[in-house]
């Protein structure tokens, strides 16, 4: 285990950016003790993510919970109103009921806060401590270990069209209000599918792919659930559809790209091409990329 004095940005995989608001400063001008401990629980939930695991389905699935036996905090500094705090966080340690979580607060390069969560895994009901199920323990060590959380399993529709449509009707239909038989069409039958399963075998994201014209391939229906957004498991998917699509020889990739996700395929290379338009009553834009 690294030594506090030793710990830098680098020993964290997991890092959180928070910006200190002023409701969390205190007479003295500087954040409020208490404080850290908030920002440490935020980040915890970013770590989360990182282990592409969504937390409360996971533990009923694991069949316990995690509860905060102790929690430590050291002050070495202090942050400021406006101030960009990165927060890290990492699992030190999984014993057999319990681990233990180092989070650390750093302005740029300097610490400035470090403390230590210890989490017991127990029966969500009584409380009584339970051992950490394998399954959690390897994906914790897996995650620190720099190993994939996340697989991309590519098919057609008889093999993933059972996890492929539940994420898209929870997704689509469910949260963003698209009529069902919008969502639904006849190329899912012929059409390349891509979804991602976590560690757990838990499917999280999902996309197809069919030809636009020869040469060029549309990837559509992207779909991350809620919980895992910004965990990269949806570029993912999209890097999956895009091998697919080399490898059928496409020399060109578009799709039509809700204007909230533009900047999420803007970072994969695509660029916008025409203006904006409208499917399903939301902002679209066209996208291409060569491959």
């Amino acid at each position: 285990m690294t030594h506090v004095t030793d710990m830098s940005r680098q020993d964290f995989r997991c890092l959180e950016r928070l910006r200190v608001r002023w409701a969390e400063i205190d007479a003295q001008q500087i954040v409020f003790n208490a404080h850290y401990l908030g920002y440490f629980d935020t980040a915890v939930g970013a770590y989360w993510r990182a282990l592409a695991l969504p937390y409360a389905d996971t533990m009923k699935a694991l069949g316990g919970d995690l509860f905060v036996r102790k929690s430590t905090v050291e002050y070495l500094g202090s942050a400021h109103y406006d101030d960009l705090l990165d927060i890290g966080v990492r699992c030190a340690r999984v014993g057999t009921t319990s681990l233990t979580v180092q989070c650390a607060v750093f302005r740029g390069d300097e610490l400035l806060v470090h403390g230590e969560l210890v989490y017991v895994f127990a029966d969500a009901s009584t409380q009584r401590p339970l051992p950490v199920p394998q399954a959690l323990r390897d994906t914790l060590l897996g995650f620190e270990a720099a190993e994939p959380m996340v697989s991309v399993r590519v098919g057609d529709w008889d093999r993933l069209g059972e996890h492929a449509g539940a994420i898209r009707q929870a997704v689509f239909v469910q949260e963003q209000k698209i009529p069902a038989e919008m969502e639904w069409d006849a190329a899912d039958a012929s059409c390349v599918h891509a979804v991602a399963y976590n560690r757990l075998g838990v499917p999280l994201a999902t996309g197809r792919l069919l030809e636009h014209v020869p040469g060029v391939a549309k990837i559509g229906r992207m779909a991350v659930m809620r919980s895992m957004r910004g965990a990269r498991i949806g570029r993912e998917v999209l890097e999956a559809l895009m091998q697919a699509a080399r490898e059928r020889g496409e020399r060109e990739v578009l799709l039509h790209a809700q204007l909230s996700a533009a900047s999420f395929y803007m970072r994969a290379g695509f660029q916008q091409r025409g203006p904006l338009f409208e499917e399903a009553g939301i902002q679209h834009v066209e996208m291409v990329r060569g491959l």
